[in-house]
């Protein structure tokens, strides 16, 4: 496209040439493994990048999606026009604490954050040991599990804004409720989250933590590529127990299925496209609907180009 060349200039000004890809396959970098190309994808290695990618983008007019671990979205098989700025361990995945305090830069896997607490003697993360995304992308959708969540132990955030100005909003601002954040109206790039965890015993955690994911292992299809939990808790219910009594475990559209281990997951076969999945959800809602009068409502975010 005719921006591509003035764009990729402007990156290499500030940017290394492994930091920026140019019609980059997005199946290669979300856990469903599915998706057509970004026109360009972006890791930033600190917040002073963001700012000027974002700045960068505004000068050149064009849309751009924030990403985390790529865990729990799908995306459409047209790709995403414009720019898709993705935060990943490689670059922007530091981790630290001082006390009680622990700070994590978006990109850190929510597992290792959890993992570093666990050896630090700091307990309230043990929740997040299983949950595959970034702490980015855990703040972005209040990630939780196991009666836990991130609304808990949440201090403070560092982000930059789309005016490429960098920001800072308390916990208690960031209207954290079930599988939402403030960062889904406001359009900012979540980089640094501080956490204030409690003291507790090492083997107290780590064993707390291994009974989770022993958990895990035995319900979650975690042998197959997966957005992760593909429905929305309705009220009063459960996503995977209204589509497994509605017999639709194995119900499949193309590569994508409905798990067989556990009915809340929809994964990828092999070779599914993202509208396999689109229509097998739609198909979930229809027959999980007349079924039980339930309307389900997906949580895995679809983005791209119709």
């Amino acid at each position: 496209m005719f921006w591509e060349e003035s764009f990729g200039m402007q990156l290499e000004k500030f940017l290394r040439a492994e930091q920026f890809i140019f019609h980059a396959p997005m199946s290669r970098y979300t856990t469903f493994k599915i998706g057509g190309e970004a026109d360009v994808l972006i890791f930033p290695s600190n917040a002073e990048e963001v700012s000027r990618i974002f700045k960068l983008v505004d000068l050149f007019d064009l849309p751009c999606v924030v990403l985390g671990n790529g865990s729990n979205v799908l995306v459409r098989d047209k790709g995403i026009r414009g720019v898709v700025v993705k935060f990943t361990e490689k670059f922007f995945g530091g981790i630290h604490c001082e006390g009680q305090r622990l700070t994590a830069c978006a990109g850190a896997q929510l597992k290792d954050v959890s993992t570093f607490a666990a050896e630090h003697g700091l307990t309230g993360l043990e929740f997040a040991c299983g949950i595959p995304g970034s702490i980015g992308g855990a703040i972005f959708m209040n990630a939780g599990a196991y009666d836990g969540e991130m609304k808990n132990v949440i201090a403070s955030v560092k982000a930059v804004n789309r005016n490429g100005e960098q920001v800072e909003f308390s916990g208690a601002s960031l209207d954290l409720r079930y599988r939402h954040s403030i960062f889904q109206e406001n359009a900012c790039a979540i980089c640094e989250v501080e956490m204030i965890l409690q003291r507790g015993n090492v083997d107290d955690i780590k064993n707390k933590m291994a009974d989770f994911t022993a958990r895990r292992e035995s319900k979650q299809p975690l042998d197959l590529p997966s957005a992760g939990s593909t429905f929305k808790r309705p009220k009063g219910h459960f996503a995977g127990t209204l589509i497994d009594r509605a017999g639709l475990k194995g119900l499949r559209v193309g590569g994508a299925m409905v798990s067989e281990k556990h009915a809340g997951f929809v994964v990828n076969t092999g070779g599914a496209t993202a509208q396999d999945v689109l229509s097998l959800i739609e198909e979930v809602k229809q027959r999980v609907n007349a079924a039980h009068g339930v309307m389900l409502s997906p949580e895995v975010r679809i983005i791209g180009e119709e």
